[in-house]
């Protein structure tokens, strides 16, 4: 018999994901604290871990596509969708990828980026969920978010190892949407 998947509050996952994260300050600008997850994959038993707790929330809710958000969603969205017995679909900046496209366009707090399906990546009526390593303000996940619909998928949720709560980007996504391992 398999024992239960840990939870997204499972204490003791919390505890030792947060022990590996490494605070990289100034980066990418000065003033920022950047949550670098590196040492999180580079354990395999851990980053094991990290992906059946983030995948245990969506498990019987018939997922069909997880999308990762380039480029550390991709990084936790390809075993998500095998842990999901899903497939996996990229989302990336703007000239990426090889084959026709959709663009989503979004605003940033210093300008303006763009992500990219591929425009057979989703089927009408597919069941998606979408993933990062961080939610922040939420405008890169909302833009995600349309390019599935775009495509005639059903959004799921959001699963992210991370959330910032002081910039509230679950507001911007809807609460019952989204899950997290860690919020700061």
């Amino acid at each position: 018999m398999n024992s239960p998947a840990p939870s997204l509050t499972d204490t003791t996952l919390v505890a030792d994901v947060n022990a590996r994260l490494r605070d990289v300050p100034n980066f990418p600008k000065p003033g920022i604290v950047f949550k670098d997850i590196t040492p999180v994959l580079a354990d395999p038993h851990l980053f094991g871990r990290v992906i059946n707790a983030m995948s245990a929330p969506f498990r019987g809710q018939h997922v069909t596509k997880v999308v990762g958000v380039e480029a550390r969603g991709f990084l936790l969205g390809a075993p998500i969708a095998l842990a999901l017995h899903a497939g996996f679909v990229p989302a990336r900046k703007p000239g990426k990828l090889p084959y026709r496209s959709i663009v989503e366009r979004y605003s940033l707090e210093y300008g303006a980026d763009g992500l990219e399906m591929h425009e057979d990546a989703i089927q009408k009526g597919e069941r998606v969920l979408v993933v990062d390593d961080v939610l922040a303000t939420g405008g890169t996940a909302e833009a995600t978010a349309k390019l599935v619909q775009k495509l005639g998928g059903e959004l799921v949720g959001f699963s992210f190892l991370i959330h910032l709560d002081f910039l509230d980007g679950v507001k911007r996504l809807g609460r019952d949407k989204v899950t997290s391992l860690l919020s700061f």
